[in-house]
């Protein structure tokens, strides 16, 4: 070999080494917003570009509150929720974009997912608080003012129209999934690919780390009692995974364990013990069918999951005996 070619080899390798070590250590940060803390995680030596980056995903996860939070009264989803019946509202991208994926998954689910559900949502908001249950007849107005075939989209014109009067949207069954997945896109518009966004239940999850085929995702396991600390675990890249399930939180009303997932059909806290895991293609989908998956139970919902192109799940039910039976679908975890 020529000196030349042996001084070009060289270079090459050098440039190669360094573009590894750039990429080889991991960098943690977190955010409060929207009720929960959000965490990013990704790799780079590069301290400020990153920091760069990690700023403008904190800065989009924020920007999307804004848009999709019901506590904000400036929101604009709130804005949506006082506007006049049978007007169609323009609306920003990402509310549409929310409002489609969101009816979607209605349709799916025959309606176990709903956004117009805000009624009942409010109901077991207060009786938590208060811990005391709603009466008979405000669960049958909550259940009667939610229908989410009121809730109309036009993408030509990029509006939404509520039919029913005082129809009411609550997206907290959907926000933080999607918030999630938007900051990974811009950890990636900054060439920062190798990266995960974990928001509360939700993660959106980039490229694998450095030397890896994916990142760990630990998932917590109940096979039996005394197994409670035991963990599952999953190796996971570009893809969503959310957890929903009242294996932690629930509310007991008059000897009967309520879960905080509702069931829109009836208005009530589900009352059988249930959690779901969901992998999927992004955050914001898997977000938004690990919540329906426990009202529909296993056997419908995973009918739904195998219906679906890359998207697998993952059941733990609570049984009388106390102890829990584990099904995964065929293809858990999706690849």
């Amino acid at each position: 070999m020529s000196l030349q070619r042996f001084s070009i080899t060289l270079l090459l390798l050098l440039a190669l080494l360094s573009k590894l070590n750039a990429e080889s250590k991991r960098r943690d940060y977190s955010h409060p917003c929207m009720g929960t803390v959000f965490y990013i995680s990704l790799y780079s030596d590069d301290e400020e570009s990153a920091q760069k980056a990690v700023d403008e995903a904190f800065k989009r996860i924020d920007a999307i509150n804004l848009v999709a939070s019901d506590y904000l009264p400036q929101s604009e989803l709130s804005s949506f929720n006082r506007a006049p019946t049978n007007e169609a509202v323009p609306v920003s991208e990402d509310l549409f974009q929310l409002f489609a994926l969101s009816q979607k998954t209605a349709s799916l689910t025959k309606g176990a997912f709903d956004i117009t559900a805000m009624y009942s949502v409010q109901l077991w908001r207060r009786a938590k608080r208060q811990h005391k249950a709603p009466t008979e007849e405000q669960i049958a107005h909550a259940v009667a003012m939610t229908d989410w075939h009121a809730l109309q989209l036009d993408e030509k014109h990029h509006t939404a129209t509520k039919t029913k009067p005082e129809l009411l949207v609550d997206l907290g069954g959907i926000g933080k999934g999607y918030a999630a997945n938007e900051a990974l896109l811009v950890l990636k518009k900054h060439d920062f690919t190798k990266a995960l966004v974990a928001g509360s239940g939700d993660l959106a999850i980039g490229d694998p780390p450095p030397g890896k085929t994916g990142w760990d995702v630990a998932l917590r396991t109940f096979e039996k009692p005394e197994d409670k600390d035991r963990l599952m675990h999953v190796t996971l890249h570009n893809c969503g995974c959310s957890t929903s399930g009242d294996l932690h939180q629930f509310l007991e009303l008059g000897g009967v364990r309520y879960s905080h997932i509702i069931n829109p059909k009836t208005g009530l806290g589900l009352t059988n013990h249930i959690a779901c895991t969901v992998i999927a293609s992004d955050a914001a989908w898997s977000d938004a069918l690990d919540t329906p998956m426990c009202v529909l139970g296993v056997t419908e919902g995973l009918r739904v999951i195998d219906s679906l192109p890359k998207t697998s799940a993952r059941f733990v039910v609570l049984q009388a005996d106390g102890t829990t039976l584990s099904t995964t679908s065929a293809n858990f975890p999706a690849k």
